[in-house]
């Protein structure tokens, strides 16, 4: 008699982050509020804006230094990218099928947030980054 071993082989699937990932996610950070403007959903704290999620649901927009925003598009150019009519703003836009999994897109609107928020709110919440500067 022969004996059949059956090994069981599990697999990992990558659930890419969508856009209910991208409000649940923004709407956690601190005194984060949601306004519609411009047809489509944006992610405010202190009145201002550090998120937009565009129409089509494939992307969203956050705040980045020119600096920075033109290295990331240079280095990973599958996952950032300037929209034309945001060229001359400190934004970028981040396609969501080529983010990791979910903690790189909380680090992502995580990092806008900081960009956004005031300074007292930047010191009460420490475990977001760094605290504001004196």
């Amino acid at each position: 008699m022969r004996q059949v071993c059956l090994s069981v082989v599990t697999a990992t699937v990558r659930l890419m982050p969508d856009a209910e990932d991208v409000r649940r996610t923004a709407l956690s950070l601190p005194d984060t509020t949601e306004k519609v403007a411009w047809n489509m959903p944006t992610f405010r704290v202190a009145g201002k804006m550090f998120a937009t999620l565009p129409e089509d649901e494939t992307s969203m927009a956050v705040r980045c230094p020119k600096e920075e925003r033109d290295e990331l598009v240079l280095a990973e150019p599958g996952k950032f990218w300037i929209a034309d009519h945001e060229a001359g703003f400190a934004w970028v836009r981040v396609r969501l099928s080529a983010l990791e999994d979910e903690p790189e897109l909380r680090d992502i609107l995580a990092d806008s947030w900081r960009q956004a928020a005031p300074a007292g709110l930047l010191d009460a919440h420490p475990e977001l980054g760094l605290p504001a500067a004196d």
